[in-house]
Protein backbone atom coordinates (compact mmCIF):
# COMPACT_ATOMS: atom_id res chain seq x y z
CA UNK A 1 0.00 0.00 0.00
CA UNK A 2 1.51 3.21 -0.82
CA UNK A 3 -0.06 6.76 1.02
CA UNK A 4 0.25 10.17 -1.31
CA UNK A 5 -0.16 12.83 1.24
CA UNK A 6 -1.07 16.01 -1.32
CA UNK A 7 0.19 18.98 -0.09
CA UNK A 8 0.42 22.79 0.02
CA UNK A 9 -0.30 25.65 2.66
CA UNK A 10 -0.99 27.96 -0.51
CA UNK A 11 -4.74 27.30 -0.94
CA UNK A 12 -6.43 27.52 -4.76
CA UNK A 13 -3.43 25.58 -6.04
CA UNK A 14 -5.21 22.30 -7.46
CA UNK A 15 -4.69 20.40 -4.50
CA UNK A 16 -8.29 18.75 -4.02
CA UNK A 17 -8.88 18.54 -7.69
CA UNK A 18 -5.19 16.89 -8.27
CA UNK A 19 -6.56 14.27 -5.18
CA UNK A 20 -9.94 13.46 -6.81
CA UNK A 21 -8.79 13.11 -10.37
CA UNK A 22 -5.47 10.87 -9.67
CA UNK A 23 -7.80 9.20 -7.30
CA UNK A 24 -10.33 8.45 -9.62
CA UNK A 25 -8.38 7.33 -12.94
CA UNK A 26 -5.74 4.92 -10.08
CA UNK A 27 -9.08 3.66 -9.73
CA UNK A 28 -10.01 2.94 -13.09
CA UNK A 29 -6.91 1.18 -13.99
CA UNK A 30 -7.96 -1.46 -11.70
CA UNK A 31 -6.42 0.01 -7.84
CA UNK A 32 -8.18 -0.08 -4.81
CA UNK A 33 -8.24 3.45 -3.47
CA UNK A 34 -9.31 5.39 -1.30
CA UNK A 35 -9.17 9.06 -0.47
CA UNK A 36 -8.88 10.70 2.92
CA UNK A 37 -10.31 14.44 3.19
CA UNK A 38 -8.31 15.67 5.98
CA UNK A 39 -9.51 19.33 4.78
CA UNK A 40 -12.51 20.75 7.02
CA UNK A 41 -14.03 22.38 3.89
CA UNK A 42 -14.94 18.91 3.14
CA UNK A 43 -14.40 20.30 -1.03
CA UNK A 44 -13.07 16.75 -2.04
CA UNK A 45 -15.88 14.59 -0.32
CA UNK A 46 -18.71 17.29 -2.01
CA UNK A 47 -16.56 16.81 -4.85
CA UNK A 48 -17.10 13.61 -5.39
CA UNK A 49 -20.82 14.05 -5.06
CA UNK A 50 -21.46 13.14 -1.11
CA UNK A 51 -23.62 14.95 0.47
CA UNK A 52 -21.54 16.12 3.17
CA UNK A 53 -24.92 17.53 5.66
CA UNK A 54 -26.06 13.94 5.43
CA UNK A 55 -22.95 12.15 6.91
CA UNK A 56 -23.17 10.38 10.18
CA UNK A 57 -19.60 9.44 10.60
CA UNK A 58 -16.38 11.05 9.18
CA UNK A 59 -12.73 11.53 9.09
CA UNK A 60 -13.42 13.54 12.62
CA UNK A 61 -14.90 10.73 14.54
CA UNK A 62 -12.43 8.03 13.36
CA UNK A 63 -9.88 9.99 14.54
CA UNK A 64 -11.52 10.17 17.67
CA UNK A 65 -12.39 6.35 17.29
CA UNK A 66 -10.51 4.14 14.91
CA UNK A 67 -13.35 1.19 15.66
CA UNK A 68 -15.61 3.60 13.34
CA UNK A 69 -12.95 3.86 10.53
CA UNK A 70 -14.85 0.50 8.28
CA UNK A 71 -18.97 1.96 8.58
CA UNK A 72 -17.11 5.73 7.87
CA UNK A 73 -15.33 4.86 4.58
CA UNK A 74 -18.16 5.91 1.54
CA UNK A 75 -17.85 3.89 -1.66
CA UNK A 76 -18.57 6.77 -4.29
CA UNK A 77 -19.99 6.04 -7.54
CA UNK A 78 -16.84 5.64 -9.63
CA UNK A 79 -15.24 2.84 -10.26
CA UNK A 80 -14.59 1.31 -6.94
CA UNK A 81 -13.14 4.81 -5.76
CA UNK A 82 -14.04 5.04 -2.03
CA UNK A 83 -13.91 8.05 0.44
CA UNK A 84 -13.16 8.51 4.15
CA UNK A 85 -15.55 11.89 4.09
CA UNK A 86 -15.12 15.42 5.98
CA UNK A 87 -17.28 18.24 7.05
CA UNK A 88 -17.12 21.47 9.21
CA UNK A 89 -16.84 18.93 12.19
CA UNK A 90 -12.96 18.44 11.40
CA UNK A 91 -12.70 22.50 11.96
CA UNK A 92 -12.87 21.37 15.90
CA UNK A 93 -10.00 18.38 15.64
CA UNK A 94 -7.12 20.88 15.39
CA UNK A 95 -7.51 21.68 18.90
CA UNK A 96 -8.73 18.25 20.58
CA UNK A 97 -6.23 16.25 18.89
CA UNK A 98 -3.58 18.63 20.54
CA UNK A 99 -3.92 17.16 23.72
CA UNK A 100 -3.86 13.72 22.83
CA UNK A 101 -1.21 10.92 23.34
CA UNK A 102 0.92 10.80 20.34
CA UNK A 103 -1.14 13.10 18.51
CA UNK A 104 1.20 13.33 15.03
CA UNK A 105 1.00 9.84 14.89
CA UNK A 106 -2.66 9.16 15.07
CA UNK A 107 -3.24 9.08 11.38
CA UNK A 108 -0.86 6.59 10.75
CA UNK A 109 -2.05 4.46 13.28
CA UNK A 110 -5.41 4.42 11.27
CA UNK A 111 -3.67 3.73 8.16
CA UNK A 112 -1.63 1.28 9.21
CA UNK A 113 -5.56 -1.02 9.53
CA UNK A 114 -6.37 -0.10 5.48
CA UNK A 115 -5.80 -2.53 3.23
CA UNK A 116 -5.72 -0.44 0.36
CA UNK A 117 -3.08 -0.36 -2.58
CA UNK A 118 -3.61 3.92 -2.78
CA UNK A 119 -4.30 6.11 0.07
CA UNK A 120 -4.76 9.60 -1.32
CA UNK A 121 -4.86 12.03 1.75
CA UNK A 122 -6.35 15.49 0.96
CA UNK A 123 -4.96 18.05 3.23
CA UNK A 124 -5.63 21.50 4.65
CA UNK A 125 -4.17 24.83 3.24
CA UNK A 126 -1.68 25.11 6.28
CA UNK A 127 1.02 23.63 7.99
CA UNK A 128 -1.27 22.38 10.78
CA UNK A 129 -1.45 19.43 13.43
CA UNK A 130 -3.70 17.73 10.08
CA UNK A 131 -1.48 18.12 7.61
CA UNK A 132 1.50 16.77 10.08
CA UNK A 133 -0.35 13.84 10.76
CA UNK A 134 -0.58 13.32 7.31
CA UNK A 135 3.13 13.26 6.26
CA UNK A 136 3.42 11.35 9.43
CA UNK A 137 1.38 8.46 8.09
CA UNK A 138 2.52 9.12 4.49
CA UNK A 139 5.29 7.26 2.37
CA UNK A 140 4.86 9.94 -0.54
CA UNK A 141 4.68 13.72 -0.12
CA UNK A 142 2.88 15.45 -3.93
CA UNK A 143 2.90 19.19 -3.89
CA UNK A 144 0.13 20.74 -6.67
CA UNK A 145 1.79 24.30 -7.60
CA UNK A 146 -0.26 26.90 -9.16
CA UNK A 147 1.76 28.11 -12.36
CA UNK A 148 1.74 31.81 -10.75
CA UNK A 149 3.52 34.65 -9.73
CA UNK A 150 3.56 33.31 -6.15
CA UNK A 151 4.37 29.95 -7.16
CA UNK A 152 7.33 28.98 -4.97
CA UNK A 153 6.23 31.36 -2.02
CA UNK A 154 5.97 29.18 1.13
CA UNK A 155 7.07 25.84 -0.66
CA UNK A 156 10.16 26.09 1.35
CA UNK A 157 8.55 26.06 4.23
CA UNK A 158 6.35 23.05 3.70
CA UNK A 159 9.75 21.30 2.25
CA UNK A 160 11.46 21.98 5.90
CA UNK A 161 8.57 20.62 7.68
CA UNK A 162 8.86 17.68 5.40
CA UNK A 163 12.56 17.43 6.57
CA UNK A 164 11.46 17.91 9.86
CA UNK A 165 8.68 15.08 9.83
CA UNK A 166 11.08 12.99 8.27
CA UNK A 167 13.82 13.09 11.04
CA UNK A 168 11.70 12.96 14.28
CA UNK A 169 8.66 11.17 13.01
CA UNK A 170 8.92 9.40 9.76
CA UNK A 171 11.91 8.21 7.85
CA UNK A 172 10.09 6.57 5.23
CA UNK A 173 8.61 9.93 3.66
CA UNK A 174 9.91 10.91 0.48
CA UNK A 175 9.21 13.51 -2.10
CA UNK A 176 7.46 12.03 -4.68
CA UNK A 177 6.96 15.51 -7.02
CA UNK A 178 5.86 18.34 -7.78
CA UNK A 179 2.75 19.12 -10.31
CA UNK A 180 2.04 22.01 -12.04
CA UNK A 181 -1.78 22.71 -12.21
CA UNK A 182 -3.48 25.81 -14.16
CA UNK A 183 -0.62 26.19 -16.75
CA UNK A 184 -1.24 28.00 -19.93
CA UNK A 185 1.63 27.52 -22.15
CA UNK A 186 0.55 30.50 -24.13
CA UNK A 187 1.54 32.93 -21.27
CA UNK A 188 5.66 33.26 -20.49
CA UNK A 189 4.95 33.37 -16.88
CA UNK A 190 4.04 29.45 -17.18
CA UNK A 191 6.69 28.91 -18.54
CA UNK A 192 8.91 31.05 -15.99
CA UNK A 193 7.09 28.85 -13.35
CA UNK A 194 8.37 25.82 -15.22
CA UNK A 195 11.87 26.96 -15.12
CA UNK A 196 11.91 28.01 -11.56
CA UNK A 197 10.64 24.59 -10.56
CA UNK A 198 12.62 22.78 -12.93
CA UNK A 199 15.67 24.72 -11.40
CA UNK A 200 14.66 24.13 -7.72
CA UNK A 201 12.90 20.86 -8.06
CA UNK A 202 15.02 19.00 -11.13
CA UNK A 203 13.88 15.87 -11.61
CA UNK A 204 11.04 15.88 -8.82
CA UNK A 205 9.38 17.96 -11.56
CA UNK A 206 6.22 15.58 -13.24
CA UNK A 207 6.42 15.70 -17.07
CA UNK A 208 2.52 15.92 -16.75
CA UNK A 209 1.38 19.29 -16.49
CA UNK A 210 -2.50 20.23 -15.67
CA UNK A 211 -3.96 23.42 -17.84
CA UNK A 212 -6.49 25.43 -17.32
CA UNK A 213 -9.56 24.28 -18.55
CA UNK A 214 -13.39 24.73 -18.53
CA UNK A 215 -14.39 21.47 -18.12
CA UNK A 216 -12.08 20.44 -15.08
CA UNK A 217 -12.97 23.52 -13.06
CA UNK A 218 -16.47 23.17 -13.59
CA UNK A 219 -16.72 19.18 -12.71
CA UNK A 220 -16.72 19.70 -8.93
CA UNK A 221 -19.80 21.65 -9.07
CA UNK A 222 -21.50 18.17 -11.00
CA UNK A 223 -20.02 15.74 -8.29
CA UNK A 224 -17.84 14.25 -10.66
CA UNK A 225 -14.41 13.38 -11.29
CA UNK A 226 -13.10 14.98 -15.11
CA UNK A 227 -13.19 11.03 -15.89
CA UNK A 228 -16.96 10.67 -15.79
CA UNK A 229 -17.91 14.67 -16.83
CA UNK A 230 -15.74 15.02 -20.16
CA UNK A 231 -13.17 11.84 -20.91
CA UNK A 232 -12.31 13.51 -23.78
CA UNK A 233 -11.37 17.36 -22.28
CA UNK A 234 -7.32 18.43 -22.23
CA UNK A 235 -7.97 18.74 -18.22
CA UNK A 236 -8.49 14.64 -18.35
CA UNK A 237 -5.84 13.58 -20.48
CA UNK A 238 -3.56 15.54 -18.82
CA UNK A 239 -4.41 13.66 -15.15
CA UNK A 240 -4.47 10.67 -16.93
CA UNK A 241 -1.27 11.09 -17.91
CA UNK A 242 -0.68 12.49 -14.05
CA UNK A 243 -1.82 9.19 -12.42
CA UNK A 244 0.11 6.91 -14.83
CA UNK A 245 3.32 8.76 -13.98
CA UNK A 246 2.10 8.62 -10.16
CA UNK A 247 1.67 5.05 -10.18
CA UNK A 248 5.38 4.90 -12.16
CA UNK A 249 6.73 6.93 -9.59
CA UNK A 250 5.89 4.74 -6.71
CA UNK A 251 6.65 1.73 -8.24
CA UNK A 252 9.81 3.20 -9.27
CA UNK A 253 10.07 3.66 -5.05
CA UNK A 254 8.72 0.34 -4.46
CA UNK A 255 6.28 0.73 -2.38
CA UNK A 256 2.64 -0.15 -4.27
Amino acid sequence: MSVIALANQKGGVGKTTSTINIGSYLAKEGHKVLIIDLDPQGNTTSGLGIDKTQLKSTIYHVLHDPKLLRQSIVQTPYDGLMVLPANQDLAAAELELASMEKREQILKALTDLMKFDYVLIDCPPSLSLLTINALTAADHLMIPVQAEFYALEGLGQLLQTMQKVKVGLNPNLNLLGVLLTMHDPRTSLSAQVKQQLDHHFKDKVFESKIPRNVRLAESPSHGKPIAYHDKMSKGARSYKKAAKEVHGLVQKHGKS
